[in-house]
């Protein structure tokens, strides 16, 4: 029988949790850095050095791709040690890479190398922190993953708009400005990750290599079969629906629409509003029974969100249908990660986080050189058609051959 003190705790808000709100103030000063990272990336590449499409897809390649395996590497170091230490180290290293692009940017040596050489860098450390931070989370959060999860997904998305509001004025304060930013950004973090609680593994620690470890988080991921179809759902749609916000979205700001870098930022800051609405709004009804059946409608939904945008490129139709989009993807976001955290097996589940991360950060550059193909040859609204296809094959597949449509959250209450 439960006692008044469990009553009592379960009634508690994951916001009163001191460890949650310590981890919200580690998590944004790095979220407002890598934010800036995204659009500052971007958009030297197209917008400053006015590369060609395909150009871009590799250069974000270049940045991206290496993460793949660092975030796997990441996810075997976050299970076997203190997450706050390696969170520590991460930050204390970030602020050499914006310094280094201040010093290329004052030697006029601001390049497709020097700036590849920093996006690189910084998305490095993103994936190797990643997992880290996931697993945190869910040691901060309690039994309220769900909870844990939609608030600091819709808090993350305000960092991500402050971010893009500081790096959306590189060209009025200019770069070496807005990389200090970034720089003092990370700078805060880490005194923010020195008020976390420590984690350590209290477990005898077997030594393994670290890949035969990732093996053993893949071979987990594999086994529990709702991870393996959110993770497959999601690596495969955000091929080209991450990158079609992060590779096609610029150029269709720069090309159709003839924007700047404060377009794109206040467009992407509409867009993240949309997403941080749409955490908020769940975070009522949290938890959520039947989480996989939204995420699945999601993915079908989308579909008529980027229609719109392909078939009638206007103001108003870019606004409206940005919102959208931004909706769509905090829900589908979120539930994927709620999912995948609430099912994954404790012992593994920082290996099993930094396989989903590689949904987000190893899938856009896969799907940049793609896109970036795509529209020199066909057109850049043309380059949207694809994921447009695939969010329908996606919600075909995850509702008739998967367990998600009927999946119900063990944080549900019964009945």
């Amino acid at each position: 029988m439960a006692t008044q003190s469990d009553v009592e705790q379960a009634k508690r808000s994951v916001w009163q949790e001191a460890g949650f709100r310590a981890y919200l103030g580690a998590s944004g000063c790095a979220g407002i850095a890598f934010a800036m990272q995204n659009l500052l990336a971007s958009w030297l590449l197209i917008g400053v050095l006015l590369l060609p499409a395909d150009q871009v897809g590799v250069a974000l390649a270049i940045i991206g791709i290496p993460g793949i395996f660092v975030m796997l590497w990441g996810g075997a170091s976050a299970d076997r040690s203190d997450p706050k230490d390696l969170l520590l180290r991460v930050y204390l290293i970030a602020p050499i890479l914006p310094l280094f692009l201040i010093v290329a940017n004052g030697l006029n040596a601001l390049n497709i190398w020097t700036v590849t050489a920093w996006g690189l860098g910084v998305s490095t450390l993103i994936s190797f922190s990643g997992p880290a931070l996931l697993t945190t989370l869910n040691r901060v959060s309690g039994e309220r993953v769900q909870q844990g999860v939609t608030a600091a997904t819709a808090v993350g998305f305000i960092v991500q708009m402050m971010g893009l509001a500081m790096a959306g004025q590189m060209e009025r304060i200019g770069l070496s400005a807005a990389l200090s930013i970034q720089a003092v950004c990370f700078l805060i973090g880490v005194l923010m990750v020195r008020n976390l609680p420590s984690f350590p593994n209290g477990k005898a620690q077997v030594h393994h290599s670290a890949w035969n470890e990732v093996l053993e988080g893949l071979k987990a991921t594999y086994r529990n079969r709702d991870v393996f179809n959110v993770l497959l759902i999601n690596f495969t749609s955000s091929i080209f629906n991450a990158g079609a916000f992060l590779t096609v979205f610029p150029f269709i700001i720069k090309r159709i629409f003839d924007g700047d870098a404060w377009l794109l930022a206040v467009m992407m800051i509409i867009f993240y509003a949309g997403a941080t609405t749409s955490n908020l709004l769940m975070l009522r009804f949290m938890p959520l029974a039947n989480p996989g059946r939204i995420f699945l409608v999601m993915q079908l939904s989308r579909m008529a969100i980027l229609f719109l945008l392909w078939a009638w490129p206007n103001w108003i139709v870019l606004i409206l249908t940005t919102i959208a989009w931004g909706l769509n993807m905090g829900i589908t976001s979120t539930l994927a990660r709620a999912i995948v955290q609430e099912s994954a097996e404790p012992q593994y589940r920082g290996r099993i986080m930094s396989v989903f991360n590689l949904g987000f950060v190893g899938s856009a550059p896969i799907g940049a050189l793609v896109l970036g193909v795509i529209i020199e040859m066909f057109g850049t609204l043309n380059a949207l058609i694809p994921a447009l296809a695939v969010s329908f094959v996606l919600f075909i597949y995850g509702t008739f051959t998967t367990s998600l449509w009927t999946y119900r959250s063990p944080a549900a209450k019964p009945g």
